[in-house]
């Protein structure tokens, strides 16, 4: 790995993990296209390093920042458990789906799903 490289990771690491705190995002939306752009990967690949990523406990601090923050946190616990199993399950179905996709079309719905995205923050109050 060449020192280009490990700067490279460091900016998306420290890039992805700014936003995770900031506004909740990090993953997919800032890692996958970096992956991309910088390192050359394909959408197979950068998908499965961002999901790689984010095996570790890596948003536990922030988690722990809005858990603590205000009058008995920001985060329904109940809640956030039913969707992270769920979450696993789904990771699980759409990584096997994902992998059966050829690379244009997975970048392409990768695309779209971030462009519908945008466009509904940017119009919508």
């Amino acid at each position: 790995m060449t020192f280009t490289t490990i700067i490279i990771l460091i900016i998306i690491g420290l890039l992805a993990g700014i936003l995770s705190g900031l506004v909740g995002v990090g993953g997919g939306i800032i890692m996958v296209p970096l992956f991309i752009i910088f390192l050359g990967l394909t959408q197979h690949n950068a998908q499965g390093l961002s999901l790689a990523v984010m095996l570790p406990p890596v948003t536990f601090l922030a988690v722990y920042n809005y858990h603590t923050a205000g009058d008995g946190g920001n985060i329904d616990w109940k809640v956030a458990l039913i969707v992270a199993i769920l979450f696993i399950v789904g990771g699980f179905i759409g990584s096997k789906i994902a992998l059966q996709i050829d690379q244009r079309m997975l970048k392409r719905i990768f695309g779209f799903m971030m462009l519908i995205v945008a466009i509904k923050l940017i119009f919508t109050k």
